[in-house]
């Protein structure tokens, strides 16, 4: 390499780890979709995304207004190539060269463009077959484009694919590619691998429980608590699945695998669930969606993994910003939106951080979460179990010996587990409903030295009685925190070492 490419090279790496480039944990971005009636100004647009503290998005395009108005925001951009430019693009290397020189080269480094996507579920809902099998040319010409560009290590290629590309997602462990395509994905799975990029997947678990007639329950695909008799379970690698999602993710992993194909991440490009539906459509409603997207932005701000990839942190657009009333199709496809043009939120979510704090929220004083004395007991059983579990509510206080322990009495010690978990989440949209178990009241359910969280002047005795004082909002730890300061340490030795390289030899 020359001395001169060479210096260009690690001032680019300079740069992007003194910008805070995502080196390492998960994060959640936003899809911004462009069939609206009401699309507002780019300006405005970017103005939405910054007081919602979100730093990541993609385009379904290369818009030229969008990428000049997040210039020097620090978001960093997925930029799109639609459908109907792939075929073009796929049988030119000039072609693709323009591509780069028009929509890309000309805006970074002020804009953060991190990843190319090449067409949108281009194999499964693209009618132009010619089009499907110059998919993987067209990735490789624009690599090539970047290359001589001297942009290939700030961005990066990939192509986001459907579910529909794994015909059976469970159980995870036997999942595989449409094998109609495998040439096409051993070819697209061969360029991931060379270049590190990431397996693009559109995980959209409305669809997978809406066309599932039955066979899943609504609350496996809302990442709600599941009936014992309802757990889900791979046989053949004896893994609890708690949320369709992490099975969906975790089938497309067991997929690459089916091809030989491993240490390719996954990065969710599109999930998320629509607010209003038409009179067919009951479960596209404001609840379940408030319910999905607060689960599934959590579930990115923390880190985890999925069963079978437990160390490998998911990163997810949500879909989408606006809703699109332009698109063809039901009123659910027309509903995806979590905001309204003029910046107002359909329904709370909050994209910026996991709330830390203790469970007596200052915003809930007088306010809590109770069991519903009618519920079922199996059900309230099942909310206890999800609340101590993956909703991440501090118990202690209701174990043997401490002070709100009550023998026998289930829905008590529900009554407990929903309040600290409402109080913790209900900023990043945490609700009390609990499979219609719980309910909110104004009746402080505190008793002796058992004290619930929203006692007026009093901490919530699970802040007192041993474990944690703080929790996540969404589940176990502080992975978010952790994985934080990880980049942060990281990205300081990264720079260290490379103004070491730039003093010696530059």
């Amino acid at each position: 390499m020359l001395l001169a490419e060479w210096k260009s090279n690690m001032l680019l790496i300079l740069l992007l780890c003194s910008s805070g480039s995502d080196l390492a944990g998960s994060y959640v971005g936003i899809n911004i979709g462009t069939q609206t009636s009401n699309l507002p100004p780019a300006a405005d647009i970017v103005s939405i995304l910054r007081t919602q503290q979100i730093k990541h998005v993609r385009l379904f395009d290369a818009d030229h207004r969008m990428l000049h108005a997040l210039a020097n925001t620090g978001i960093e951009v997925v930029v799109g190539v639609p459908n109907d430019q792939v075929l073009q693009i796929g049988n030119s290397q000039s072609q693709a060269a323009d591509w780069i020189n028009k929509n890309v080269a000309p805006f970074v480094p002020a804009t953060r463009i991190a990843y190319i996507a090449v067409g949108d579920e281009i194999l499964t809902t693209f009618s132009n077959a010619n089009a499907t099998q110059v998919l993987v040319p067209a990735m490789q010409f624009l690599h090539s484009a970047l290359l001589a560009a001297n942009l290939n290590f700030q961005v990066k290629i990939s192509s986001p694919q459907s579910m529909d590309m794994i015909p059976k997602h469970f159980p995870p462990s036997t999942a595989t590619f449409n094998s109609s395509w495998n040439s096409v994905m051993e070819q697209l799975l061969r360029f991931l691998k060379t270049t590190g990029a990431s397996f693009m997947l559109n995980a959209q678990p409305y669809y997978g429980y809406t066309e599932g007639e039955g066979v899943f329950p609504l609350e496996y695909a809302l990442f709600q608590p599941l009936k014992q008799s309802s757990q889900m379970v791979d046989p053949d690698t004896d893994l609890h699945y708690l949320n369709m999602f992490d099975a969906m993710v975790d089938a497309a992993y067991y997929s690459m695998q089916s091809l030989n194909f491993s240490g390719i991440s996954v990065m969710v490009t599109s999930s998320g669930w629509p607010s209003l539906g038409g009179a067919t459509e009951p479960d596209a409603n404001i609840d379940n969606a408030l319910a999905y997207n607060s689960m599934l932005i959590g579930r990115a701000l923390n880190g985890s993994g999925t069963p079978s990839r437990s160390n490998s942190s998911v990163s997810i657009y949500l879909h989408e910003l606006f809703s699109e009333d332009l698109l063809p199709g039901p009123v659910s496809a027309k509903n995806w939106g979590v905001f309204a043009s003029n910046g107002t939120a359909l329904y709370p979510l909050n994209f910026g951080h996991l709330v830390k704090s203790s469970s007596n929220s200052t915003g809930l004083v007088g306010i809590f979460c109770v069991a519903n004395s009618r519920a079922n007991s199996d059900d309230l059983k099942k909310g206890l179990d999800w609340a101590c579990g993956p909703g991440s509510a501090n118990c202690t206080a209701i174990q043997p010996g401490q002070p709100c322990y009550q023998a026998n009495n289930l829905e008590a010690l529900a009554s407990y587990a929903y309040n600290d978990y409402y109080h913790r989440t209900q900023a990043n949209g945490g609700t009390c409903i609990f499979g219609n178990t719980a309910m909110v009241t104004t009746t402080d359910p505190s008793h002796g030295s058992c004290i619930f969280a929203g006692r007026s002047g009093s901490s919530s005795s699970s802040n007192t009685s041993g474990g944690s004082t703080t929790s996540s909002a969404f589940g176990p730890g502080d992975a978010s925190s952790q994985a934080s300061k990880l980049q942060e340490v990281s990205t300081i030795l990264i720079v260290a070492t490379l103004l070491h390289f730039l003093v010696v030899y530059m």
